[in-house]
């Protein structure tokens, strides 16, 4: 006996929202001009759709495939696609996210909001992997351990009310034989693939430098590059102010990196204990003017020492390399960076950032990530919709033409009495001789203006 299936007004709604965000970004244009695209058999844009929508059906690839729908693709095509090394995901999602800010976002905000870029990293665990290709031991600074399995390094832009992830990148450890438990598979050279697990070999400054460098090829914009003590290095710091760009991070408080303050090289600790601290309840300690040294020169930077509001005997070091910003300001624009924390937890909890996708080949663990990252852009887009007041759609719209009718008769019924009440007090004319008038006058008007003042008539 077969099961009656029952329409799913939930499923139906969600498919319509998935389908409206793939046509109004052109899902299927951006994926042509990364590299996925097929000369026959199922579009890549339809695999790519179904992949996106397993996390809000409750399932996984394999439980998908695990049917008896023959409408569906057969496995093979699935891992096909998500094993190919000639797609450049970290391309797809910069454009995507350059489309979703510049055509949704930014002309519906003010321009003197302020926009920035946020790169920080998180572990993706694979703690039940042998073979996964580059797997290597990560510590995770949450549990205070080593684990296997990747540093998810993350460019991420926000006005400060939606963030977008930009791109990503799945580092390994860069040193072969030591950290790193397997190596990469031989490909072929001349792929996205390959650059790719050469990125992934390399230090996450310079990922970070090569992130930030194609999202502002593709169009992105941002004032400032915000992270933390992590990245905060000098020579960080100079390469984003070469990029044109200007830096809000945290500091180390260690005695192995200087700045140049009062003409000498001097740690943040030594800075702070030589200068007079700032009293009574103000969010900054101290403020000082350094600069930031490297082989190729210096750039003129801000030290902010800020209290730190968890535990009272210490502090917490800010950098600026926007001389114009006041103390209050900088602190509010590192604000921001909490935005990427709140995405990652959002990614892990609810898209299963790291349990979707189990297989061993290092293109697919980077084709899911940016799945995970599309489905997060449709969401902070939905989100950002749904609390902007000036996008209510055809609701405001429809609003605003009944008040305009609404007005309109009033007007009408208002001009009405007053003639009247003119030719009963100038002509001295009784109340059935005025009526009269009004009847002669109604008569010879065209029908849409009779049928405006008869509204009105019934409206007083």
């Amino acid at each position: 006996m077969q099961r009656i299936t029952q329409t799913n007004e939930f499923e139906n709604q969600l498919s319509s929202s998935i389908d409206a965000f793939f046509n109004a970004f052109g899902i299927r244009r951006i994926l042509k001009k990364v590299g996925a695209c097929k000369a026959k058999g199922i579009p890549t844009a339809d695999i790519f759709r179904r992949l996106f929508g397993l996390v809000f059906c409750h399932k996984t690839l394999f439980t998908a495939l695990r049917g008896n729908d023959t409408s569906e693709p057969a496995k093979d095509v699935f891992y096909r696609f998500i094993n190919s090394v000639r797609i450049n995901w970290m391309r797809f999602t910069t454009l995507l996210a350059a489309l979703i800010a510049k055509e949704r976002i930014v002309e519906l905000t003010d321009e003197k909001r302020i926009n920035v870029f946020i790169v920080d990293d998180t572990p993706y665990e694979r703690n039940r992997s042998k073979k996964a290709e580059l797997l290597s031991w990560v510590h995770d600074h949450a549990k205070g351990a080593y684990i296997k399995g990747f540093r998810l390094l993350t460019l991420g832009w926000s006005d400060g009310n939606t963030f977008l992830p930009v791109n990503s990148c799945l580092l390994s450890s860069s040193e072969k034989g030591k950290g790193r438990i397997s190596e990469a598979r031989e490909i072929d050279k001349r792929t996205c693939g390959y650059r790719q697990r050469q990125l992934a070999q390399g230090t996450a400054p310079a990922a970070m430098m090569e992130m930030l460098r194609l999202a502002i090829k593709t169009g992105l914009h941002a004032s400032y590059v915000l992270f933390d003590s992590w990245f905060s290095s000098p020579k960080a710091i100079l390469n984003v102010k070469k990029e044109g760009l200007d830096v809000i991070a945290m500091v180390k408080k260690t005695s192995r990196v200087h700045y140049l303050y009062e003409g000498k090289k001097q740690s943040v600790c030594a800075i702070y204990k030589r200068n007079k601290k700032r009293r009574g309840r103000s969010r900054y300690l101290l403020s000082t003017k350094v600069d930031v040294l490297g082989k190729e020169g210096s750039i003129p930077a801000r030290l902010v020492f800020v209290r730190n509001r968890n535990k009272k005997k210490e502090y917490l070091v800010l950098i600026s390399t926007d001389m114009l910003l006041s103390e209050e300001e900088i602190i509010r624009i590192y604000g921001k960076r909490w935005d990427i924390e709140v995405f990652f937890r959002v990614c892990k909890s609810y898209l299963h950032l790291t349990k979707e996708c189990q297989s061993l080949s290092y293109d697919a663990m980077t084709a899911y990530v940016a799945v995970v990252f599309a489905r997060y852009m449709m969401l902070a887009l939905a989100n950002r919709i749904e609390k902007d007041d000036r996008t209510m759609g055809m609701l405001f719209s429809d609003l605003c033409d009944e008040l305009a009718d609404i007005k309109w008769l009033e007007a009408l019924n208002l001009l009405m009495r007053t003639f009247a009440s003119y030719l009963s007090e100038k002509l001295f004319l009784d109340e059935m001789e005025v009526m009269r008038l009004l009847d002669a006058f109604m008569e010879n008007l065209p029908a849409l203006l009779q049928n405006k003042l008869f509204q009105s008539a019934k409206v007083a």
